[in-house]
């Protein structure tokens, strides 16, 4: 007479993957940063082309918000050593903690000499602020000084040129897009990305 096999039981011991769950939500948790609203909303126009911008190397020019141009840039050494040149330039002396705040800050749209202002808020009130873009006239062209900077500053740092990218609000009148594009080929800068929105190919 054959002998009945005992069943054993299938049962699975989860407490052990349940811990590691709750460990990698709490890291995830941790190490995540809430996205800070930017300095100034852009609405950009449609695309279907997907080329991704660099990280490194690069300046964006934020223009919307009537007729407002800010100015933003990648890597905080170039940050800091821009901020050094527009300061030698406008005789505006910057202190080493506002060298390192600067650093950190996303875009901004104010003249040179009411950056320090800008600088010493916190960055939710920095969205707030109002500011009223960087001035591209033509008798006080400081867009242009720090879009030549930022060059400058970029070969030193990195030793590489850097790339510019220039995002419109769909909405915005062409002319000041225009007068962005025109300072730009004034420096040789020739090539620049357009920033855009993805959109479905269907559409």
């Amino acid at each position: 007479m054959a002998k009945k096999m005992s069943k054993k039981s299938t049962s699975i011991d989860m407490t052990a993957m349940c811990d590691v769950a709750f460990l990698l939500l709490t890291f995830f948790i941790l190490t995540a940063t809430a996205k800070v609203p930017e300095a100034l909303p852009v609405d950009t126009p449609s695309s279907t082309v997907q080329t991704k911008l660099p990280e490194t190397d690069l300046a964006t020019l934020s223009i919307g918000g009537n007729k407002k141009v800010f100015f933003d840039l990648k890597g905080r050494e170039v940050r800091v050593r821009t901020l050094e040149l527009m300061g030698q330039k406008y005789n505006v002396e910057f202190s080493e903690d506002e060298k390192t705040k600067f650093a950190l800050m996303d875009g901004f749209g104010v003249p040179i000499l009411n950056l320090k202002q800008i600088i010493a808020m916190k960055a939710s009130d920095r969205n707030k602020a109002g500011q009223p873009g960087i001035p591209l006239d033509s008798l006080d062209n400081q867009l242009k000084e720090w879009v030549y900077n930022a060059r400058i500053a970029n070969i030193e740092v990195n030793d590489k040129e850097l790339q510019i990218a220039i995002k419109g609000d769909a909405k915005e009148q062409y002319p000041i897009i225009r007068k962005v594009m025109d300072l730009l080929q004034d420096q040789n800068i020739n090539t620049f990305s357009l920033v855009t929105g993805l959109r479905g190919k269907d559409f």
